[in-house]
């Protein structure tokens, strides 16, 4: 895609949020003067009665979510790091992979994928 098209995508996107069902419809009838695919990917998106408020709400929570995560793996791998530091003791990478490996099986499948 390029930077153009993206700020246009972007734009339109933004502007169509403020809008709801018929409204919405219409708005994107005329922003995307009749280019369908500009159309399809702007509609792939937006979900109906969603405002801008509340997709910036949950992308502000996704983000502090992610974060979080981001902090206790590091968190985790510091611990790690200075443990075999101390005792010179550490984990095969193979059991690693395995343990890791056994805890996506149980997610995938109590999920039912």
């Amino acid at each position: 895609m390029t930077p153009e098209r993206w700020r246009e995508l972007t734009t339109i996107f933004h502007a169509a949020r403020e809008h709801e069902g018929a409204e919405r419809a219409a708005y994107l009838d005329r922003a995307c003067g009749g280019d369908a695919s500009l159309r399809a990917e702007l509609e792939s998106v937006l979900r109906p009665g969603e405002t801008l408020t509340d997709f910036v709400e949950a992308t502000v929570r996704n983000a502090i979510a992610f974060r979080r995560v981001q902090t206790a793996f590091h968190a985790r791998a510091q611990a790690a790091s200075e443990e075999y530091h101390r005792t010179g003791v550490s984990v095969a990478a193979e059991a690693v992979m395995g343990r890791l490996q056994s805890k996506l099986d149980a997610k995938r499948k109590k999920l039912g994928r």
